[in-house]
């Protein structure tokens, strides 16, 4: 088990940019790998959770070249072209790879079983299970088909009209995708709008997708046709330099590419209400995603309540968060965010564990945490818990504590920012 020894800086200048996003280089695998003709992707994140992607679809006979520095060249097979595995396929930590691949596999007309690593096979997968049950999805798995591994017999699936009892990208992706193999109109209703990277590259690569207050429906049968993308930065991974740009004094900060999706950039929306200054610079799109370069100077934080629709707009950004809210002049009380408890840990338990070390008054409840923010953060010794968000989050919050802290198991970085720890000892040097 690795571990990192982060001390304080003075402050923190420079320019930088973050890897790929991630939830959009999982997509680029995928809709790549079922489009008709090659497909080029430009800034891919090689983290270990994309590569579980990129090494299941070519176990399903999908050419993907690798070329170096994020380039990737998918030679796709079509919606009905991927073969049966020889082998389990597995998914690592990646949520996003077993719960997107559910739906996908669900209409094949093979065989295959999806698995991952101790912390994705406690994860819930009911969530994806139960409403491609309903679609006539053939999922057997441990605890009545509740977590992984997943056996799928895939087979002919029916349309679905289906009320999400939460808001997540993961569910209502699974279910268009199974709704490509499905003869009929299938449709998503969520309580608030979840990310929306899948209809947009959807439509990307010439999918008919209609998005409307509360939902979005496709009709089954279409094709995907090859087109090239351009990954933009990811936004979970420049949250981190966010908050240390904001929280460490004297700091000033230029991140570049960075996506913009507004149903991603809660984090940016909520920070600007703690009075953060980050300003967006040179807005554009690349490949139907808004990206722009954020300047980000140190702020004197306020504490402020968060919930509502704010939250599924940076569901993984409150680890982080939760730092600034430590940092902040006040107290910070975040709810609506039960989903915290279902991810790689349960986020709640697990930095509340961490900010009690640091020296935080924190409460918590079962949908979210108050938080009292303190002038000094206190070093010490913490546990990631095997989650790649605690783990950096916990290194931010290090920036400025007033002794060296610990981090315990942090290998994790690796699944969404393999260069963490090289960028942050630069931009602090």
């Amino acid at each position: 088990m690795q571990s990192k020894t982060v001390s304080a800086r003075p402050a923190l200048r420079g320019e930088i940019t973050v890897p790929g996003d991630k939830s959009i280089s999982h997509r680029s695998i995928m809709f790549g790998s079922l489009a008709k003709g090659v497909t080029r992707v430009s800034g891919f994140l090689e983290g270990e959770d994309n590569l579980s992607t990129l090494n299941a679809f070519r176990a399903m006979g999908v050419t993907i070249e690798q070329h170096g520095d994020g380039e990737l060249i998918i030679h796709g097979q079509g919606v009905h072209g991927l073969k049966e595995p020889e082998d389990v396929l597995d998914c690592g930590n990646s949520g996003t790879t077993i719960r997107l691949m559910s739906g996908l596999l669900a209409g094949q007309n093979f065989f295959s079983v999806l698995t991952g690593d101790q912390y994705l096979r406690k994860r819930p997968m009911g969530r994806v299970v139960n409403p491609l049950a309903e679609m006539g999805a053939k999922i057997t798995g441990r605890q009545q088909g509740q977590c992984a591994p997943l056996a799928i017999q895939g087979c002919p699936l029916q349309p679905l009209t289906y009320h999400s009892p939460v808001a997540s990208a993961q569910v209502k992706s699974a279910i268009l995708l199974a709704g490509l193999y499905a003869q009929g109109m299938t449709t998503v209703y969520e309580p608030h709008l979840s990310r929306d990277h899948s209809e947009r590259m959807l439509r990307h690569f010439g999918v008919n997708v209609e998005s409307f207050d509360g939902g979005v429906s496709l009709a089954g049968g279409q094709e995907l046709i090859a087109s090239d993308l351009l990954v933009p930065g990811d936004i979970s991974s420049a949250a981190f330099f966010i908050v240390a740009a904001l929280i460490v004094p004297g700091s000033q900060l230029l991140i570049r590419n960075v996506g913009i999706n507004p149903t991603r950039s809660g984090v940016i929306d909520i920070l600007k209400k703690m009075n953060g200054s980050i300003e967006l610079v040179d807005q554009r799109e690349m490949a139907g995603e808004p990206v722009a370069d954020l300047l980000v100077t140190s702020s004197q934080l306020k504490g402020i309540e968060i919930g509502g629709e704010d939250v599924p707009r940076a569901i993984d950004e409150f680890p982080v968060i939760s730092i600034a809210a430590a940092c902040a002049e006040g107290t910070t009380i975040i709810r609506d965010a039960k989903e915290l408890r279902v991810k790689e840990t349960d986020r709640i338990a697990a930095m509340a564990d961490v900010l009690t070390t640091f020296g935080v008054s924190v409460e918590t409840a079962e949908d979210g945490m108050t938080v009292h923010g303190c002038e000094t953060l206190r070093g010490g010794r913490v546990n990631s818990c095997g989650d790649h968000r605690i783990a950096m989050s916990s290194a931010i919050a290090a920036l400025c504590a007033d002794q060296d802290v610990t981090i315990d198991d942090t290998q994790c970085t690796a699944t969404s920012f393999p260069n963490f720890w090289q960028l942050l000892e630069r931009i602090s040097s």
